[in-house]
């Protein structure tokens, strides 16, 4: 995906969520859900990637449900859910194993060199028998394809990276809810004064050994115009040792040394962040726009506390806000048959809800049932046209507190999307671990020291194409 700003390519308030479709819209026939025609009728069993460890057991009962929908409508095809979470050391681990479902989610980052090294099924052909292929956003689905053009993965979200605040917290550290901060001055002092009125972490920061750390960092020295590397491919050459990140890294510093503002807790990861924040520990911290959802569904929080505005951008003229996603793949060694059903699944639970407006109404009811999260803010996985479209279908569905999104959303259009490191880049993100976890635990750590080593731990398998 090529730099640009965001709004030539995001919308925000997608209707989409990480939790899709339901059974398929009264106006198609009840066994067509949009994959290949062409698919044998002869039975077949396919595992999907279902919830997350630690769920409600109201998503789960929901999750259980659209496979039952699914089922209904394709009588030649079972389906057996596995819990599942993407993180780099378990999926590498699964990945090795062949113990992966049948059908399981990588992030953007991971999908091109896993196809191109021969890790994803090729499901070209299924993908483009899908009669909404063309509305893809090209931007979106060029993530989903190798280099030769072969598609490896179907998109099922996007986001920008943002800056989630508990607007409680706020209100109790005598700050304005309404307006959280927008420059990185603002959030240290912010940070600061939550910490002294309310004893509470006032910005935590990611920096568990799964590559969270150094994706939270990236985030952070991009918006400062920095960047990790230049070029691509097994020539690109690793810069992350620029001035960029050396002043996200002082900021973090300094919050932690100087401010006390970040709290004792240094080991977070994706799932124990959004936990602590949803149990009103953390005032503020950096993730995708769409977490709303996970908040919901394994943290249960009150909405009420939650707040969301853009991640802060430095003056220069490089600045701009880390974009992802997420795809849906299929095992490289899955048969024909097993393909046509992954495909199919992928269609029904994930994308229906976006193309199809009695799927999408449905999808909004059952969650609405379920009191599951409707609107979560993300970046359109169709084009503008369908986006639309598909927003007016689920209006009055929508649960997501809309004025307490408000300042992500009316400056999401301003900020530039920039996309994340293409080459090598949960190694990237994996070196740049133990640089935050040093500068967090150790007061006085060598920043340039840290981030030289890091460049050149970077450098060694962005050369060997890891």
């Amino acid at each position: 995906m090529k730099s640009r700003s965001i709004t030539a390519v995001v919308a925000v308030l997608t209707a989409a969520t990480m939790l899709a479709a339901c059974s398929s819209s009264g106006k198609k026939k009840a066994n067509d859900t949009g994959a290949s025609k062409s698919a044998s009728t002869a039975p077949v069993t396919i595992s999907v990637a279902s919830l997350i460890p630690g769920s409600t057991p109201e998503a789960t009962k929901q999750f259980n449900a659209q496979v039952a929908s699914f089922e209904a409508v394709n009588k030649n095809i079972t389906v057996k859910s596995e819990q599942y979470q993407w993180t780099g050391p378990t999926f590498a681990a699964k990945l090795a194993a062949r113990t992966l479902p049948t059908v399981f989610t990588v992030p953007f980052t991971d999908g091109r060199t896993l196809g191109q090294n021969g890790q994803l099924a090729d499901i070209t052909k299924q993908a483009q028998a899908l009669p909404y292929y063309d509305k893809y956003n090209p931007a979106v689905l060029a993530e989903a394809k190798t280099s030769d053009g072969k598609v490896i993965a179907l998109p099922t979200a996007a986001y920008a990276q943002a800056l989630h605040y508990n607007r409680k917290l706020f209100t109790q550290a005598g700050l304005d809810p309404d307006k959280p901060p927008t420059t990185w001055d603002e959030v240290r002092a912010d940070a600061k004064q939550i910490a002294q009125k309310t004893g509470k972490t006032g910005f935590a920061q990611m920096a568990k050994n799964d590559n969270t750390g150094g994706w939270i960092l990236t985030t952070l020295a991009y918006s400062l115009g920095a960047r990790m590397e230049t070029g691509s491919g097994k020539d690109a050459k690793a810069t992350l040792d620029n001035d960029g990140t050396k002043q996200a890294l002082q900021l973090l510093h300094d919050m932690r040394w100087v401010d006390n503002s970040m709290g004792s807790d240094f080991s977070y990861g994706w799932s124990d962040i959004n936990q602590a924040f949803a149990a009103g520990k953390v005032g503020m911290y950096v993730s995708g726009s769409d977490i709303y959802t996970n908040l919901v569904q394994a943290s249960k929080i009150d909405p009420t506390i939650y707040g969301l505005t853009t991640v802060p951008l430095g003056n220069s003229s490089d600045a701009g806000v880390l974009g992802g996603g997420t795809l849906a793949a299929v095992r490289p060694d899955a048969s024909d048959a097993e393909k046509e059903a992954a495909v199919k699944w992928i269609d029904f639970y994930y994308e229906q809800p976006l193309v199809d407006q009695a799927q999408a109404v449905r999808n909004a009811q059952t969650l609405q049932a379920g009191k599951q999260p409707i609107g979560v803010p993300a970046l359109p996985v169709f084009n503008q046209a369908q986006y639309d479209l598909a927003n007016t279908w689920i209006k009055s569905y929508i649960n997501v507190p809309q004025d307490q999104i408000k300042p992500f959303t009316d400056s999401i259009f301003k900020q530039t999307l920039v996309p994340e490191p293409a080459a090598s880049t949960q190694s990237v993100y994996h070196s740049l671990d133990t640089v935050v976890q040093a500068v967090l635990t150790q007061n006085g750590a060598n920043i340039d020291q840290l981030l030289k080593s890091a460049n050149d731990a970077a450098q060694g398998l962005i050369s060997q194409g890891k």
